[in-house]
């Protein structure tokens, strides 16, 4: 049985959606990305039963940037090391990301297969734990310190004006069973604030069908 999507309201003073082709600076994509807005549905509410499929996202403030430069280590520590000593992989890395964003996020329950329950009853408990404001980990907007709010839309948001393309967008990273990620990407494009994700996007992933 078909169902319209689920909605939620997510919102924040600072956001950073990293473009995958940026090798060390931070650069945001312009709008969240989808597999932003999965991370934050599966924050909220998360079963291996089912899958999120992120079918539109709203932008509704106007799309700002800010600046910043901050310290990072160039190294990991191993576990067969006795640390890092910051002071020598110390670095200086740069962050161009977007400030006081807004968005509504519109996404479909994917029943996984064998799965005989129907997906109405993950939609209900996704939609009460919005309700309640609970979640299992604080959702965030890209970066896990760029902490996001979440509720129920009002029915009154409108997104902004803007039409714009936007280039190939990292829509998931699929994580096979054979130990390689293959990251999936489609021609995205904002038209008067909306990002929608075509049917044919989701083909290429595993499962096939949208």
């Amino acid at each position: 049985m078909d169902y319209p999507p689920v909605a939620v309201k997510v919102w924040g003073d600072f956001a950073c959606f990293t473009r995958p082709e940026m090798k060390v600076e931070r650069v945001s994509y312009p709008v969240m990305t989808p597999s932003a807005a999965r991370g934050v549905l599966e924050a909220i509410f998360w079963k291996p039963e089912f899958t999120w499929r992120v079918r539109e996202i709203h932008v509704l403030k106007p799309i700002r940037h800010f600046s910043l430069m901050r310290n990072e280590v160039s190294q990991r520590a191993s576990s067969r090391s006795d640390g890092l000593d910051i002071t020598e992989c110390r670095t200086q890395r740069h962050t161009l990301g977007l400030r006081d964003v807004a968005y509504l996020i519109y996404a479909d329950t994917v029943v996984a297969p064998g799965v005989t329950e129907d997906a109405a009853k993950f939609r209900d408990q996704f939609r009460r734990r919005v309700d309640r404001g609970q979640c299992y980990h604080r959702p965030y907007l890209g970066c896990r310190e760029f902490a996001a709010s979440f509720a129920a839309p009002a029915g009154s948001e409108q997104p902004v004006d803007i039409t714009e393309p936007l280039g190939l967008m990292l829509l998931d990273v699929e994580y096979r069973e054979d130990g390689v990620n293959v990251p999936h990407f489609f021609r995205a494009q904002l038209k008067h604030g909306v990002l929608r994700v075509p049917d044919e996007a989701f083909k290429l992933m595993k499962g096939g069908s949208a």
